[in-house]
């Protein structure tokens, strides 16, 4: 008895333990958001409006209304399985960023980017699935990507980052912004997590913040 007594602060301990979530204010897989580039407070954005130029794929640009649908993204593993939901992404993590709305992943080449004459960045893909120039690295600098801090996002296939310049195109997206791929990294490619659902992470996957 005395030993069954002297168990249970320990199993109330472990008990405590498991329901802890490790990394509260992370952004997690599965999680929608919305990211917006620091520098020139606008939002990655895309939708069924194709390149005039280079490939012709679906463009992606930077908005700056907060309330736009088309500003969604999911983060998803660089394939299936890799990022389980709920699971909060590392420092340093290669995912992938599908389009809510199209099912197409941020993508980016060998092509030059219509205005600025920097790297092309689409959006790629059917239903979430396109192919190896779908992939980012996540670079921050603590051990999880968090939700408060600014982000930057490498490609692995080209080793540009995901940048805003501040270029503006005209009909039939007037006003909305260039998103492209640079070298550098600079001032011009911080994102910060913004408006979404995330999914919490905890023992529980089904527990999730809408913000």
């Amino acid at each position: 008895m005395r030993g069954g007594c002297r168990l249970l602060p320990l199993l109330l301990l472990c008990g405590v333990c498991r329901g802890r979530d490790p990394a509260p204010g992370a952004v997690t897989c599965g999680s929608v958001l919305k990211l917006l580039n620091t520098r020139h407070s606008v939002r990655l954005h895309s939708h069924e409006v194709k390149y005039g130029s280079g490939s012709g794929q679906q463009s992606v640009t930077g908005v700056e209304a907060s309330d736009d649908a088309n500003s969604y993204w999911r983060v998803r593993g660089k394939s299936d399985g890799s990022c389980q939901r709920g699971t909060p992404v590392r420092c340093g993590q290669a995912v992938r960023l599908t389009h809510v709305s199209t099912g197409k992943n941020l993508h980016t080449h060998h092509f030059p980017s219509p205005l600025s004459n920097n790297q092309e960045v689409s959006a790629f893909g059917d239903d979430g699935e396109g192919d190896d120039l779908d992939i980012w690295v996540v670079q921050c600098s603590g051990t999880y990507w968090e939700r408060e801090d600014a982000v930057r996002f490498k490609h692995v296939g080209t080793e540009v980052f995901l940048s805003v310049t501040g270029e503006q195109y005209g009909h039939p997206i007037r006003g909305q912004r260039e998103v492209h791929g640079m070298p550098t990294a600079n001032h011009h490619n911080y994102w910060k997590a913004m408006e979404g659902i995330f999914i919490k992470p905890s023992v529980d996957p089904a527990k999730h913040d809408e913000l």
